[in-house]
């Protein structure tokens, strides 16, 4: 798998990032809909309040005018028709809604401002008309004048004279304009309920009130009248519903694909090697380096460590590689280099002077314009003079040959030593090798587990042995776990030894009771035999 996969799946973790940005559209989402349905649901309710006032106020107007109208025609009871039919007929002309006005004495109409005088018992046309009432409203399915045609019958008692009064029929022409007017609230009809008896928008005809549906939205009374208005219909139509779904959904997606496309960014490794040298995520591990001759501690190997606040402890070879891929190695070799330099400061009280320390170049960060200013700056906040310094580079990616030497004769002018780091690995060493003067030559934990068994690696480990005392070269075997490992590469010459059998890597405290046990007085490194520092492979 690709280091720069690994880093992805280390740090960033997709999947995660997948399901915190859906849980946020989530979220998003649903606050939305509930913020949006409440607020529809209030503004529909206040609607249909404003609605509903609305048609209280006109139907008692139209009820009021209608009874200013009738009420001085309660002393024409007592006349004759003949008297009282010319100004019946008039305010029957110039009422609204008024289909015929009659005048009732003793239960008995006997003077219709459409017909004139006659004699018809009212019962025949209301049957349900309660004449003992101030005030009766019901509704018909007809006249006699007018048959199949529902009508509206007031009646108006004369407070004088028992089963006298007014008794008029009305056309029911208010329907249409009430559900002209509530079509624009999302009304779906309204019903007029006088007794038993109800018609709605939704039938022509006269139908008993049981069987109008059971949950009116509003049900509306008109002040002194027994005449009841139910409104039918939803507080949250189907259709605002399904638009604010879809708005929500809409936002939720875009929300998701925000979040997803911040995050991404936000955290991807490269973002995220830089936030964590702001936040202070690295820190340094140490590793003693053995002298083969004596057992001794000459110098240390510092391991860079990352522990991200999510993912905790990434590979050393995984962000390593990446941040070269991304072009931030060299950020990341001055925050190493910071953070050795503080480090020192503490150490030099304890490790003797003279002790070997040093740093993992990429060459990346060699070709880089920052190089030599980044080093010149490292060493002026080291202590000064205390250690010895060695920059290591890996047989995995040299330098390039048109200006490697330049870069070693300066580095060495610096009174820096090289290390080929890795050796063995990679197809070119002997060309470098040839080509190149090093000072140190790192033998690859892999060679180092291979000893005591017949492997591929055997042979080789033999050849680079021979091939380093031949050219002087001091060497460091990486790696080393058991002590057959260690007296096998004694026996052939090794000089230096490092690994888990003599030191795990250590913080800078332990480093330091590490050394004051190895040196309780104190002492000094054996000159010309440097270790080094590199930043983070894992041993």
């Amino acid at each position: 798998m690709p280091l720069s996969t690994t880093v992805r799946r280390q740090v960033t973790q997709p999947r995660k990032i997948v399901l915190l940005s859906a849980s946020i559209g989530l979220f998003f989402f649903l606050l939305f809909v509930v913020i949006m349905l409440t607020v529809t649901s209030n503004r529909r309710s206040a609607a249909h309040d404003r609605l509903a006032s609305y048609t209280q106020r006109y139907v008692a107007n139209v009820f009021g005018d209608l009874n200013t109208t009738l009420q001085p025609l309660q002393s024409a009871t007592e006349q004759s028709c003949e008297l009282i039919r010319n100004d019946l007929t008039q305010r029957s002309a110039f009422a609204s809604n008024v289909r015929a006005i009659l005048l009732v004495k003793d239960h008995s109409a006997f003077c219709s401002s459409a017909t004139g005088p006659m004699q018809l018992d009212i019962s025949k046309i209301s049957p349900f008309t309660d004449v003992r009432n101030t005030k009766d409203i019901r509704l018909i399915s007809g006249t006699p004048m007018v048959r199949g045609q529902p009508a509206i019958v007031l009646w108006l008692k004369n407070p004088t004279h028992p089963d006298s009064g007014i008794f008029t029929t009305l056309n029911i022409n208010l329907t249409p304009y009430l559900l002209l007017a509530s079509r624009e609230q999302q009304i779906s009809g309204m019903a007029m309920v006088a007794g038993d008896s109800a018609i709605t928008t939704w039938n022509t005809q006269v139908i008993n009130s049981s069987l109008l549906p059971k949950q009116p939205l509003r049900s509306i009374t008109i002040p002194g009248y027994p005449l009841t208005l139910n409104m039918y219909g939803e507080t949250l139509p189907r259709r605002d519903i399904t638009v604010i779904l879809l708005a929500g959904l809409l936002m939720g997606v875009m929300i998701t694909c925000g979040c997803f496309l911040m995050f991404t960014l936000r955290l991807r490794p490269g973002k995220e090697i830089l936030l964590g040298i702001k936040r202070g995520e690295f820190h340094v591990e140490y590793q003693p380096v053995i002298e083969a001759h004596n057992g001794k501690p000459c110098g240390f190997e510092a391991l860079l460590r990352w522990t991200h606040p999510i993912e905790g402890s990434i590979p050393p070879d995984s962000f390593i590689s990446y941040a070269e891929g991304q072009n931030l190695i060299a950020p990341l070799t001055r925050h190493l280099f910071t953070l050795v330099a503080q480090d020192a400061q503490q150490l030099c009280k304890v490790v003797p002077a003279g002790a070997r320390l040093g740093i993992n170049l990429s060459p990346n960060h060699l070709v880089d314009p920052s190089f030599r200013q980044d080093v010149l700056d490292w060493l002026e906040m080291m202590p000064a003079g205390h250690f010895e310094y060695i920059f290591e580079i890996t047989e995995r990616a040299m330098v390039s040959d048109h200006n490697a030497d330049a870069i070693f004769d300066w580095i060495r002018n610096q009174n820096i030593r090289i290390a080929i780091d890795d050796f063995g690995t990679g197809h070119s060493a002997l060309i470098y090798l040839e080509k190149f003067q090093f000072d140190y030559l790192k033998i690859d934990r892999g060679f180092v587990q291979s000893i005591g068994m017949e492997t591929v690696n055997s042979p080789v480990l033999d050849t680079v042995l021979t091939l380093a005392k031949k050219l002087h070269l001091n060497t460091v075997a990486e790696g080393v776990e058991t002590a057959e490992q260690a007296l096998w590469l004694i026996n052939r010459g090794v000089s230096h030894l490092q690994g888990y059998l003599f030191s795990r890597p250590l913080a800078v405290p332990q480093l330091i009771n590490f050394y004051l046990e190895q040196f309780p007085a104190g002492s000094a490194c054996t000159p010309g035999n440097n270790m080094s520092v590199k930043s983070g492979k894992n041993l």
